[in-house]
């Protein structure tokens, strides 16, 4: 067992309870905590925007005063400084939803190490971008983060002298200081940028911002309190005068309190530790032997080469090859390429399962026609109800609803994922006599394979490949979107549910029908030819 797996427990309960608390308040589109690392990103471009126009007023030979007189300017200084400072304090909360977020998830280890990575160290970048800014001010904070800092770089052997005498008063603080202080602040966003372009690189069709009702709600609020709280302007920094109070960031110097009281050696021994504890997660994390997750494979002699599965994958994991070593397959009517999976990009899913029309593609176990057959054993061992609703649940949240569903006479079987489902496991319920089928999914921007739920939406109603069939009863089917702390919304969708289906006849069941050799989709050149 992973040494992680107690403490993606621990955090997943409360994370699942304040998930369905936002849900509530603002429903799942526009839930913050769903959407914090594109939260994330829209701050950053608010402090892009809010920099570039500080900038216009600050300066180097007088970096105290030149802040001052911005802070004294209520209209065009004061309310951006504390926006930005606001900003800068937001995003380093969002970033700390996100991390949290994707270890209770389990989502850092594997094809996703990269991310994980990525995303640490621009977050270390953003945390040195924040204090150079607040070195910048050079107020009595600034001058404490100049002092500890240049007292902990003193430590290392790189530097021929001691760079903390600058700051003590022996002699004027050098502008070059201030100099190089505005260049890293001014250069380091460039850094975060590669590291968010690097942290979404191995990602089909990224999402980078929030809705647009939340991404000017984050900013209108921001931007009410900078108003509301305007910034005081702390002494400048004097070494020959101790400060009674200190005002202190606490976002961006927690550290402080503790690195002033022990020495630098234990300092930085401390804070390497931590550092490699987080950047190994995803070594600490990974699963092993039978716990690990088999990538999908494809089943050539069913591939027809629709491109679907392509399209679908959310982590660009699949890719057409011509296909080689099938003696007789082309003169078969098999098509000329064949779906390849990169088991090093593959993080299971399965999402490609659901979008195979044949079922030839998706991890061992989950295929569409390993659906089909688990499928038909759970039907085989329940008792027949005419009044039965089937809810397919995500094995990752809704499923864990299990006893409070079967209390409200329902049926549950837990899938993988929603976006794994394939359609004929649905078609196969509601001809076999289900009153009804409820698929409860996780939130579209809380699956854990990124996209499931935003799929099976569109096999469902919108007649993507591999979709529901059309001799299946619409009415019949229903999706919910809840987690695995929504109780009391699945079971109010289930009863919403079965009050719709009271007026509809009682399903006939059907002989028994091998869905397997209904889909047969029309190959790719075929396709191309008839247009």
């Amino acid at each position: 067992m992973p040494l992680t797996r107690p403490l993606e427990r621990l955090v997943r309960r409360p994370l699942a309870l304040a998930d369905a608390l936002c849900n509530r308040l603002y429903g799942w589109r526009y839930n913050p905590l769903y959407q914090s690392g594109t939260i994330v990103v829209v701050l950053l471009v608010v402090l892009i925007v809010t920099g570039i126009w500080l900038l216009l007023f600050y300066r180097v030979g007088a970096p105290w005063a030149s802040v001052a007189r911005l802070t004294d300017n209520l209209w065009t200084g004061n309310w951006v400084r504390g926006l930005h400072r606001y900003a800068s304090d937001a995003a380093l909360v969002a970033t700390g939803i996100h991390i949290l977020r994707m270890f209770a998830q389990e989502r850092t280890w594997g094809p996703r190490t990269l991310a994980w990575v990525s995303g640490l160290v621009s977050v270390g970048i953003l945390v040195v971008c924040g204090v150079t800014g607040f070195i910048m001010v050079w107020d009595t904070f600034g001058h404490g983060l100049a002092l500890e800092t240049a007292r902990l770089l003193d430590a290392l052997p790189i530097l021929s002298e001691p760079i903390s005498r600058a700051f003590v008063g022996e002699r004027p603080v050098p502008g070059t200081f201030f100099f190089l202080n505005l260049f890293a602040h001014s250069a380091l966003p460039l850094a975060v940028g590669v590291g968010v372009w690097i942290h979404v690189a191995r990602l089909a069709r990224p999402t980078l911002l929030p809705p647009r009702a939340l991404t000017w709600t984050v900013v209108g609020l921001l931007t009410l309190v900078a108003i509301l709280w305007p910034l005081p302007m702390a002494p400048e920094a004097n070494p020959f005068a101790l400060p009674q109070t200190v005002p202190t960031d606490w976002f961006f110097g927690f550290w402080l309190p503790l690195s002033e009281r022990l020495p630098a050696g234990i300092v930085w021994l401390l804070g390497l530790s931590a550092v490699g504890i987080v950047a190994a997660v995803p070594w600490l994390a990974r699963r092993t032997g039978h716990d690990h997750p088999a990538p999908s494979v494809v089943d050539r002699q069913l591939c027809t080469a629709c491109n679907q599965c392509v399209v679908d994958c959310p982590y660009e994991a699949i890719a057409m090859v011509p296909r080689t070593g099938d003696r007789g397959l082309r003169a078969d009517g098999r098509s000329e390429r064949v779906a390849r999976v990169n088991a090093s990009r593959c993080v299971s899913c399965g999402i490609c399962a659901g979008s195979c029309a044949p079922m030839g593609v998706g991890p061992v176990g989950r295929t569409g026609r390993a659906q089909l057959d688990e499928f038909r054993q759970f039907l085989a061992a329940s008792a027949h109800d005419p009044d039965r609703i089937v809810v397919l649940a995500c094995d990752r949240g809704p499923a864990s609803l299990a006893p409070a569903l079967a209390a409200a006479d329902a049926e549950l079987h837990a899938v993988a994922c929603t976006g794994n489902l394939h359609t004929s496991v649905i078609e196969h319920a509601v001809r076999s006599g289900a009153l009804g089928v409820l698929v409860l999914s996780c939130p579209p921007r809380d699956c854990w394979g990124r996209e499931g739920p935003r799929w099976l939406d569109e096999r469902l109603y919108h007649d993507r490949e591999a979709e529901l069939q059309a001799r299946v009863d619409r009415r019949r089917v229903r999706v919910a979107y809840v987690n695995a702390a929504e109780r009391h919304e699945a079971l109010t969708a289930l009863r919403a549910f079965r009050a719709d289906l009271a007026g509809l006849a009682q399903p006939a069941l059907e002989p028994t029908l091998d869905l397997d050799l209904v889909c047969n989709p029309i190959p790719l050149e075929e396709e191309d030819a008839a247009r």
